[in-house]
């Protein structure tokens, strides 16, 4: 499938997906490359928020955007009053969402976002819409009660097995659904 075809189809994914979470959303008819003004992909606003999201997806890994596309989105965003946001989504997962500085820069000046830095560290559309909060691995592990011998968890180690699933996730062996499923 042609590259600016699947992209498309991704596209309309991420309205129809940011539509399903409570956003009121458009997707710039004249992004990709339809008109010399330069403006981002979709436009998705709620009660709480008004973004500018530049969206990219790829089978493979690693995304990039130039610096010209990240530098059109923030101008763009801040002219409009919107947050600017670079969206991904590599095959088989989610759509993750990143400011632009938040996103590595190479020494050429353009920006990339791996498929492990997204799933570790990237926002997912529940965050986006302010219906949940992540919480980091460390985080996590920190939260434990402490157990009669001083440690975290309870005395019989159940947050042990916890701490497996989120450390399985973060090193990218184990999905996030796969770690919900298995603490359902």
């Amino acid at each position: 499938m042609p590259t600016n075809r699947k992209g498309d189809r991704r596209e309309r994914e991420l309205v129809n997906r940011l539509d399903d979470t409570g956003f009121a959303v458009m997707r710039a008819p004249a992004s990709g490359g339809a008109t010399q003004r330069e403006l981002p992909d979709v436009l998705a606003g709620n009660a709480d928020a008004f973004y500018a999201i530049e969206a990219k997806s790829s089978a493979g890994d690693p995304i990039y955007l130039t610096g010209e596309e990240v530098q059109a989105l923030v101008y763009f965003a801040q002219n409009f009053g919107a947050k600017p946001r670079i969206g991904v989504r590599f095959d088989r997962e989610d759509w993750y969402f990143f400011h632009p500085g938040d996103c590595y820069t190479t020494d050429g000046g353009n920006y990339r976002v791996k498929k492990e830095t997204a799933l570790a560290n990237g926002v997912d559309l529940p965050e986006l819409a302010g219906d949940t909060q992540k919480v980091t691995l460390e985080e996590a592990t920190d939260r434990g009660h402490a157990n009669p011998d001083g440690g975290h968890g309870d005395a019989d180690g159940a947050d042990d097995g916890v701490r497996k699933l989120l450390q399985a996730v973060a090193d990218g062996t184990l999905s996030v659904e796969e770690a919900a499923d298995a603490l359902a």
